[in-house]
């Protein structure tokens, strides 16, 4: 086994099939499958299941990732101590529901890193591809929110797909709407004030559970529903429909949009925004910064109401780089 093929294995995964990992590593097809076929006799497993889309992790295989990313970070810090650090080649990947200030930390991530080569990926997904995601290890972490109401479901899908909750910051539903929108003047709205208007959903695709959304009072019946899946079209129907979502209700100058405004929705529901990781796996030096820049963007925006503590509070333990946080059920929940 060599520091290469595990290099390869890592790839493929990044890329999702060997022809496109070959490309990418500038080797032929055939001789990124050897290896890979190599590495899988001397280890005497099955890393990679191939199907007519092209090969996906098989059990063994996500083990075997998650151990190949340690040694293959270790020996990049290793490079980076000892060698020009001008020489390493900076990946790091996340998958987040649609939240402005992931987009604000991750542009402050690239700037403060400056790299003159990396492999960044941002990937705005469903909540189910989120998971996934970072079960396969496609992803670092990823980012989504619990509530009361997701809490349960979040909590025994996240224990089955061997993954850990790190809570960011916890705060009250919010209604996203257009700046000249006739609410926009009020000081709080109700799910009552909302009925006139069109309600804005992202897509959840195939797995559409009352679970998976990313608004909370999902459940609340709307006559009038939009599903969309992105946030550039759903900040336009907010301007030309009048139309609104519920979420954090956190604004970031540069991401937001400067026609959108958030309200305080009348509700005792809460929602924790956190990373997902796979468990037992310590925090790279890149996620590490990321969530740092995820909590300063937060603090800086300051325009919300930040809930002390989630109703089904438990402690848990923050990582040394990264800021006390608020306290959620999943964290420890998910050990």
């Amino acid at each position: 086994m060599t520091l290469t093929q595990l290099r390869y294995i890592i790839e493929i995964v990044r890329r999702g099939s060997i022809s496109t990992a070959a490309k990418a590593l500038f080797i032929t097809q055939p001789s990124l499958s050897k290896s890979v076929t190599e590495l899988e006799k001397e280890m005497g497993i099955t890393i990679f299941r191939r199907t007519n889309r092209g090969v996906v992790l098989s059990e063994e295989g996500v083990k075997f990732l998650s151990y190949a990313r340690q040694v293959v970070e270790q020996a990049d810090l290793l490079e980076h101590r000892y060698k020009d650090s001008s020489a390493i080649h900076h990946t790091f990947s996340i998958s987040s529901q649609h939240y402005a200030i992931v987009v604000a930390a991750f542009v402050a991530l690239v700037k403060e890193e400056n790299a003159p080569e990396y492999d960044y990926y941002l990937r705005e997904a469903k909540t189910y591809e989120i998971i996934n995601d970072v079960h396969r290890q496609k992803s670092s972490l990823g980012i989504l929110y619990e509530s009361s109401f997701n809490h349960d479901v979040l909590k025994r899908i996240l224990h089955d797909n061997d993954l850990d909750f790190i809570p960011l910051f916890t705060v009250k539903p919010h209604v996203f709407l257009r700046r000249n929108h006739p609410l926009a003047s009020r000081d709080i709205i109700t799910l009552e004030d909302l009925v006139p208007y069109p309600r804005l959903v992202y897509d959840q695709g195939e797995v559409n559970s009352f679970y998976f959304t990313e608004e909370v009072h999902s459940t609340e019946e709307s006559s009038k529903n939009i599903t969309v899946t992105d946030r550039g079209t759903i900040f336009n129907l907010m301007v030309g429909l009048d139309g609104y979502t519920i979420s954090s209700g956190i604004m970031t100058d540069d991401f937001s949009g400067k026609e959108i405004v958030s309200i305080p929705l009348k509700s005792d529901e809460h929602m924790t925004l956190g990373a997902i990781k796979p468990k037992g796996m310590e925090l790279t030096p890149l996620a590490e910064r990321f969530l740092y820049h995820m909590k300063s963007k937060y603090r800086a925006g300051n325009n919300t109401d930040a809930v002390p503590s989630s109703p089904f509070a438990s402690e848990s333990k923050p990582s040394e780089d990264i800021e006390e946080t608020e306290k959620s059920p999943l964290a420890g929940d998910a050990q």
